[in-house]
């Protein structure tokens, strides 16, 4: 499980903390202390920071530190997408080992094709950390797009999102060194992946991780993800934000654990 940092505006409010970066830092720091010891991932969204500037990145900063020291894996949702030296330098600022804004992993955008995102991919791969390229996305504006057909190339006929995930796969299959590739793909837990011509009935070889928002508020439930995601069920991550935010600092760490108890059950089910 995932626990997603997002310090909207309304939840500061809510939590009684300012919309500025020491509200930031409190918020995000208070999240890692609730996720430490009942999770193994958290998401930090890097908007959010991003808004308040240099000084906004200094307390994001210092919650990957609190994160890192606490043992939990950091996903930056930054969804970066560029070609040749410039993705490279968004890789470097997420990914490279003692970058200010080192994370265990980011995610990308591949709207310029997946061949455009290599120097990031390389870099992951290099240093073992890793990529969530967005394939099938829960928001509705994505979805004309994404189950468009691809007009040629060895994709031709695949919808977007099915070729970016053939293609995260064969990427992994040529490049990755372990059963579970270096890269993944997010798929939206509120969308009927067959609608967006992805078949789950098979499984992937490496290992395909699938980074899934949209549990909690957004309305998908935890129980579901072995019908959501069939084969790719085995390295599902399931991501949720509001839902566990929404309960306040004093109940966030309870909350927490109470769906990590419902992952586990629809697991074992």
């Amino acid at each position: 499980m995932c626990v997603g940092i997002d310090p909207h505006a309304f939840l500061l409010e809510e939590w009684g903390l300012a919309d500025d970066p020491a509200g930031l830092e409190s918020f995000g720091r208070r999240v890692v202390e609730a996720a430490a010891g009942r999770v193994g991932i958290v998401k930090p969204q890097v908007a959010f920071f991003e808004r308040h500037g240099s000084a906004g990145y200094d307390a994001l900063e210092r919650i990957l530190s609190d994160a890192r020291a606490a043992g939990l894996l950091v996903i930056a949702d930054a969804k970066r997408g560029d070609i040749g030296t410039s993705v490279t330098a968004y890789a470097e600022a997420w990914l490279r080992p003692g970058s200010p804004l080192e994370a265990d992993a980011m995610t990308a955008a591949a709207y310029q094709g997946l061949g455009s995102l290599e120097g990031m991919l390389t870099l992951a791969q290099n240093g073992g950390k890793g990529v969530f390229v967005l394939a099938a996305t829960s928001n509705p504006q994505a979805r004309p797009m994404q189950r468009a057909l691809v007009q040629d190339g060895a994709q031709r006929g695949a919808t977007v999102a099915g070729a970016v995930l053939s293609e995260v796969a064969s990427w992994n299959a040529e490049y990755s060194r372990s059963s579970i590739g270096s890269v993944g793909v997010v798929l939206g837990a509120t969308v009927t992946l067959s609608e967006y011509g992805i078949q789950t009935h098979a499984p992937v070889q490496p290992v395909l991780p699938v980074l899934a928002p949209g549990f909690g508020h957004q309305g998908a439930a935890i129980a579901d993800v072995p019908r959501l995601f069939g084969a790719l069920s085995g390295c599902t991550i399931v991501s949720e934000s509001r839902s566990i935010l929404g309960v306040g600092p004093d109940r966030i760490a309870a909350e927490i654990a109470r769906r990590v108890t419902d992952i586990q059950e629809s697991f074992v089910r």
